[in-house]
């Protein structure tokens, strides 16, 4: 990948680095690589310096990186979904963790071969006993049927006023929705469904694969394809006037001609450089420079 036209909107990367729209920012692709042994990437998370993709290798699993200069360093730490040896989150579709509030994984589980009916499943786990023993043996908390979703499930954590919830979006073509869950609700319900789970939701456009909060601005980044997995799509949106008018208030749609899946998406600690991550086999993270 050469160039990547999303990454050079003066309007984009103000929102990005915090500073005023009249301020001339750009940026640019300095390195794409190939991160082995994820299966296809299905994530990023960022948790201060230490960072963690996720795929759906034969099981699904976790690998955790540093970054450090232009390169993801692996830290030889693979942690995998497993319990009892069994393959019990398959399809890794969202990573939410906030300290101090519980963790939630999502997965994805296709129900017919057409791809029309599905199964969103939403975990609690304990993430540090998790990292600590690999497995998600004894740390599997909480599986939840999250049964108030159109399609597919991608937990983040976002902040609304002065608290943080647990907010997912679908994936499909129509009626999607960006939700906002109590967490700790969540952490103890058996549906979404159930009363006081869901605090509130506004539609958005499809093919979200995933969702990046920047706390600073209260800007949700919606992370897509353009048409069914393929083609990048970043959306920047409003939270609060899309939570007040229920439906998506957008700020900026940057796409881009990139031909994979876009899945992932994060700010690192430099303000000058992102992490973006595809479900390709090759060249799957894409680093880039801000100005």
């Amino acid at each position: 990948m050469k160039s990547l036209p999303l990454l050079l909107t003066a309007g984009l990367f103000a929102t990005l680095l915090f500073v005023k729209p009249q301020n001339q920012v750009n940026g640019r692709v300095v390195k794409s690589f190939t991160v082995d042994s994820l299966g296809a990437c299905q994530g990023i998370s960022r948790q201060q310096e230490r960072i963690f993709l996720y795929g759906d290798r034969d099981v699904g699993v976790v690998r955790e990186y540093r970054f450090k200069n232009d390169s993801l360093i692996y830290q030889n730490k693979e942690y995998k979904f497993t319990m009892d040896g069994i393959n019990t989150i398959k399809h890794p579709t969202g990573l939410a963790y906030r300290p101090g509030l519980p963790t939630f994984i999502g997965n994805s589980i296709r129900q017919n071969a057409e791809g029309t009916s599905w199964k969103a499943i939403i975990y609690s786990i304990d993430w540090h006993g998790f990292l600590k023993s690999r497995t998600l043996d004894g740390n599997l908390l909480q599986t939840i049927e999250d049964d108030a979703c159109i399609q597919g499930t991608r937990p983040e954590y976002i902040k609304f006023g002065n608290k943080w919830y647990m907010a997912t979006a679908d994936y499909g073509n129509r009626g999607n929705e960006v939700r906002l869950y109590d967490p700790i609700r969540l952490s103890k319900a058996l549906k979404t469904s159930e009363k006081g789970v869901l605090y509130k939701k506004f539609t958005c456009s499809p093919w979200v694969q995933n969702l990046h909060f920047i706390e600073k601005t209260g800007v949700l980044v919606l992370i897509q394809n353009q048409i069914e997995g393929r083609k990048w799509r970043l959306t920047f949106l409003d939270l609060e006037k899309s939570l007040e008018r229920g439906h998506e208030v957008v700020l900026k749609v940057i796409d881009t001609d990139k031909e994979d899946e876009l899945e992932g998406f994060t700010l690192t600690s430099d303000p000058n450089m992102a992490i973006a991550v595809s479900s390709s086999r090759k060249n799957n993270v894409s680093l880039v420079k801000i100005r």
